[in-house]
């Protein structure tokens, strides 16, 4: 089956956003943004921007009718800033102008006055200080305090992951316009529609039946549309509501780099405790999330990450604890894997660095721990359909485990400056919103008099393909072709209620949806076959378009069909909900069922390193996955693929840097640097496991976005391992990413150094 949009994306009739048709009398906005990252705000001075060319009118949080709040989890951030300035970046007003350049041009003149207060950028001077979003979270299984006093081995040490930037190809952007009856439409470049419209109706004043989002389409996400495209939705509705003009207002690329928030950072603390046979007995972690400056989605990717403490492995005596901070960063917020990558980044380190300390093998200890059928999870979820061991093995095997390492311990010997690495790095990935209630969605299905079918759900195509899944769920359980089948743009007005396009549960969930309301359009124009035709309802199908009696083609095909049950009255229009069963958790005990099912999957990664300048390569990631029983396989593997070098991006190139005073350092495409053709493997192998699938995955084809990204973990590890061939008794502190700046500190410790303190003494 092919992709639905390559081909129009191609030759360029995909509508994005800024595509959309511009109408007569829009406004374009711009954000005038804090130019300190914490301060009191005195005043602001707008006369001169006002009068100058082409401004309409600028709004401050005083015009707004409605609530100046778009906090979701925690109401903790003002759509535009009022008394205090929290983070450098953050909206503080917006020009409405005739022409995009006369509203960038007002920005300039605006001054305000701010009362400079002391800024915090690392997480654990903000939790020492109080500052948290949350209060502490801890799970727990087993007895971790006691468990260390019958281990053989006791290693602790602090593992430290950076952000990363999203970097979307398509900028955040919204264009709202006023309807009648005092509403206003807004199309967004958002993963959650409704979001988008509850935040507006509370900014506005109004329901949220007067306020309709519209998506068509996304040019990326990867998380940072899912939360983060509110504010400016709900600043272009602000301006179309007030103004009674169509608004827009879309970022350019170091305005978005500047004013969003990135990955989460984290710094954390471990302490792990193996037997004499090297089973983990025990493992504790403290983690330090970098939330920013207002709470967005962190308490849910902290979540996230406690649930992810373990990865693939048995541990059975875990106390994980995790603190939400607050600095003075634009606020962090969702990234593929949603705190899953940070909490699987520290128990990787932890058993690289009992490996190292003891001379061994990071994956003689992961072999030996991986989980097995009927495992308890921390947070006491067993695992079912449990396929780790098989993964790794089929790796193994499938890819030469043995031989590989043979031939990267001869490349090391016979080479003195370019050394080799090589790392395995198992996934155990959960699927599903740990929100049980947010696990729930609807389809709307049309069937038209001639045969063709209009189906709206609340998934959000950005390029993943979600949209052809749903069309073949729809042609698979109708019978006929998937040419028939239009996917309309994502509407809050049609499909109410959405979860946002996040959390890899997308297609489960809508394809689930649209598969009821296929089925009972299915058994509905069967019965009326039946009937119409007389003959037996339990012996009647659809196939390829034609109507089937115990095999044989009846007297009607699939649009004769659909005429012959318009004309008799039945309804070709359904409606289904979906709610993933089984799944629930409860936060008081940090116990449940959150995930509906796991993905598994392990990644062999080699890496050569030139150990003259610190540059390096991936030389090859080949990976053996668990995609259950994939009816999308192009689709799937593509996934795969990007993912696993966006997470080679996160562990090796992109660095977010932001010095003490909140400014981004690395607020250009000059100065963050994210994987390119060069960067990517050389070879980047995808097997598929021979696995079952599971009822909960829609036509048992497991999720797919997010789980492969942890692979690119591996990348890391690898890079680390050629190091240490160079200088076996180097420190190498274990912090992410691996830059060629890095390799070179652990390639020449002593020199680093000595460069260091000569820096200091200058």
């Amino acid at each position: 089956m092919n992709h639905l949009d390559p081909q129009r994306h191609v030759r360029g009739e995909s509508q994005y956003l800024d595509d959309v048709p511009v109408q007569q009398g829009t406004l374009y906005a711009a954000v005038y943004e804090s130019p300190l990252a914490h301060g009191i705000l005195r005043s602001l001075d707008l006369e001169a921007a006002q009068k100058a060319s082409g401004v309409v009118r600028i709004l401050t949080a005083a015009d707004i009718p409605g609530q100046n709040q778009i906090g979701g989890i925690v109401p903790d951030e003002p759509l535009l800033a009022e008394g205090h300035v929290h983070f450098r970046g953050q909206p503080v007003a917006l020009v409405l102008a005739r022409s995009e350049a006369q509203a960038h041009a007002a920005l300039k003149l605006i001054t305000a006055d701010i009362e400079p207060l002391p800024i915090i950028t690392d997480p654990r001077r903000a939790a020492a200080q109080g500052e948290l979003i949350v209060p502490p979270r801890t799970f727990r299984i087993g007895d971790s305090a006691g468990a260390f006093a019958q281990c053989e081995y006791v290693f602790a040490g602090v593992a430290e992951s950076g952000g990363q930037e999203h970097l979307y190809i398509e900028t955040q952007a919204a264009y709202a316009f006023p309807t009648e009856l005092g509403g206003v439409k807004i199309i967004s470049s958002t993963q959650g529609p409704t979001a988008v419209q509850r935040h507006c109706a509370v900014v506005l004043g109004v329901g949220m039946h007067q306020v309709e989002v519209d998506v068509t389409r996304l040019g990326g996400g990867f998380g940072g549309k899912e939360d983060q495209a509110t504010p400016w939705g709900c600043l272009a509705a602000l301006g179309a509501f007030l103004v009674k003009n169509p608004v827009k207002l879309v970022l350019d690329r170091m305005a978005d780099m500047r004013m969003t928030g990135k990955r989460h950072p984290y710094s954390s603390d471990f302490k792990i405790g193996l037997s004499a046979d090297l089973k983990i007995l025990a493992y504790e972690v403290m983690y330090y999330q970098n939330a920013g400056a207002a709470a967005d989605l962190s308490p849910a990717v902290l979540e996230r990450t406690l649930f992810h403490t373990t990865n693939a492995y048995h541990i059975p005596n875990v106390t994980a604890t995790a603190y939400s901070c607050r600095t003075n960063l634009p606020p962090n917020t969702a990234f593929r894997g949603f705190g899953g990558p940070q909490g699987m980044f520290v128990i990787e380190s932890a058993i690289t660095k009992a490996a190292e300390e003891l001379g061994l093998k990071a994956s003689d200890i992961q072999r030996r721990n991986l989980l097995r059928e009927g495992d308890l999870f921390p947070y006491r979820q067993a695992a079912e359909g449990c396929h780790a061991e098989q993964a790794w093995d089929t790796a193994a095997s499938l890819f030469d485990l043995a031989g590989q390492r043979a031939a990267v311990a001869k490349y090391n010997l016979e080479n003195q400056l370019f050394k080799k690495g090589l790392a395995l790095m198992p996934i155990c990935f959960g699927i599903s919103f740990t929100k049980t209630f947010m696990n729930q969605t609807r389809a709307l299905v049309h069937i038209y008099t001639d045969g063709s079918v209009g189906i709206s759900t609340g998934a959000v195509e950005m390029g993943q393909g979600v949209n052809t899944k749903i069309a073949r769920v729809a042609a698979t359980t109708l019978g006929i072709s998937i040419n028939r089948i239009k996917i309309e743009s994502t509407n809050t007005t049609r499909v109410a209620n959405t979860s946002p396009s996040a959390a890899s549960a997308t297609a489960d969930l809508n394809g689930k949806a649209t598969q009821l309301a296929c089925l009972a359009l299915r058994e509905r124009l069967l019965r009326h076959a039946s009937t119409e035709f007389q003959v037996d309802y339990e012996g009647i199908t659809i196939e390829d378009e034609q109507v089937l009696a115990a095999g044989i083609p009846a007297e009607t095909t699939w649009e004769k069909l659909v005429s012959s049950a318009f004309v008799r009255r039945v309804a070709l229009t359904e409606n289904a909900h979906y709610a993933t069963p089984g799944v629930h958790f409860d936060a008081s005990v940090e116990q449940g069922h959150p995930f509906a099912y796991h993905v598994y999957g392990t990644a062999l990664t080699t890496a050569t390193v030139d150990c003259l300048r610190g540059t390096y390569t991936i030389d090859s990631v080949q990976i053996a996955h668990d995609f259950g029983q994939s009816f999308s396989p192009a689709i799937d593997r593509g996934q795969i693929e990007g993912a696993a070098v966006q997470g080679i991006g996160w562990m090796t190139l992109e660095e977010v840097s932001y010095n003490d005073e909140g400014r981004l350092l690395s607020n250009s495409l000059n100065s963050y640097k994210i994987p390119d053709l060069y960067s990517a493997p050389a070879v980047l192998d995808v097997h598929f496991l021979d696995t079952p699938g599971h009822p909960n995955a829609i036509l048992r084809s497991k999720a797919v976005g997010e789980p492969p990204l942890m692979y690119g973990i591996g990348a890391y590890f690898a890079l680390r391992d050629a190091v240490r061939a160079f200088q076996p008794g180097g420190v190498l502190p274990l912090v992410a990413p691996m830059t060629p700046e890095r390799v070179l500190g652990g390639l020449y410790p002593e020199l680093v150094a000595q460069l260091a303190s000569s820096a200091v003494a200058g």
